[in-house]
Formats: C-alpha cells, sequence, structure tokens
C-alpha cells in the first residue's frame, strides 16, 4: 500500500491523484522529465496531502508495536524484513532510544511522515524533530555497529 496504509484512504487519494493529472495534463512539460516521473510525484503528493489530513489522534494511546500489527491480508515488503533476523537487531536497537527518539524515528521511516508532520503530530518544533531524529540515528547506528561486532 505504500504511503497511506488504510486501503479506503489509498483508494480515495488514487481517485484523487487521477483527477489532479487528468486536469493538469495540459501542464506536463516533456522537456522537465518523463511522464511516468511527473504522474507518480502527483500521486505521491496527493497521498501525502491525505496523510496529513487524517486524524491527528489515530496514533494516540498505541505503541510502535501495536502500529505495526495493522491487519494486512499480504505482507508488505516492510513486513516481510520484519521477520528476518536484521529487523529483530533493528527493533532491540530501536528499544534502547529515548521514547521521543523512538516514536520520531517510526513515525518517519515505517509511517512515512516528514519531519513537519512528526513535529505537527507531536506538537513540537521542527527543530526538536530533526535533533530527536539525528541523535537516534546515531545512537542506531552504534547499537547496531556493536550487534554485528
Amino acid at each position: 500500500m505504500g504511503i497511506l496504509k488504510r486501503t479506503d484512504w489509498a483508494e480515495e487519494a488514487l481517485q484523487e491523484a487521477y483527477t489532479r493529472i487528468w486536469r493538469s495534463a495540459h501542464r506536463f512539460d516533456p522537456a522537465k522529465g518523463s511522464g511516468i516521473s511527473w504522474i507518480a510525484t502527483i500521486a505521491r503528493n496527493t497521498a501525502l496531502s491525505k496523510l496529513m489530513r487524517r486524524p491527528k489522534d489515530e496514533f494516540a494511546g498505541k505503541n510502535e508495536a501495536e502500529m505495526l500489527q495493522l491487519p494486512s491480508r499480504n505482507p508488505t515488503p516492510m513486513e516481510a524484513a520484519m521477520r528476518s533476523s536484521d529487523a529483530r537487531q533493528l527493533l532491540a536497537c530501536l528499544e534502547e532510544l529515548d521514547g521521543e527518539q523512538r516514536r520520531s524515528i517510526f513515525l518517519i521511516y515505517y509511517e512515512g511522515l516528514t519531519q513537519r508532520e512528526v513535529a505537527d503530530h507531536l506538537d513540537r518544533p521542527i527543530g526538536t524533530v530533526k535533533s530527536w531524529v539525528r541523535r537516534g540515528l546515531v545512537r542506531l547506528r552504534g547499537c547496531l555497529d556493536r550487534e554485528d561486532a
């Protein structure tokens, strides 16, 4: 499913993307890039817009483990990767992070939010979120390097 986890949201975003593509087809300039890139950009931006409009309390009361176990008929690439030993190692290292670092990294890398969206969602300044993510990624790298040794 990609950016949007819920099928109904993905279907709505796809419908909206098709409409945007149809209405703005006259603006396509092949000199700026390929048609497929132009379409993909519109689809991605539409999905991100849909993601930003979702209820702010969607993640309230859920921890990262609960969010990883959202229902799905077919495993996504992320779910397949989570079954590997590398993924188990990554999850163990994620557990070592501070709560805000872990939550910020999770929302960005697992849920596809931007740092700005995480800042809005957590009601924190963007600089704070960027610091959490940066420090968290440094700590993750250290933990993963330690585990590999």
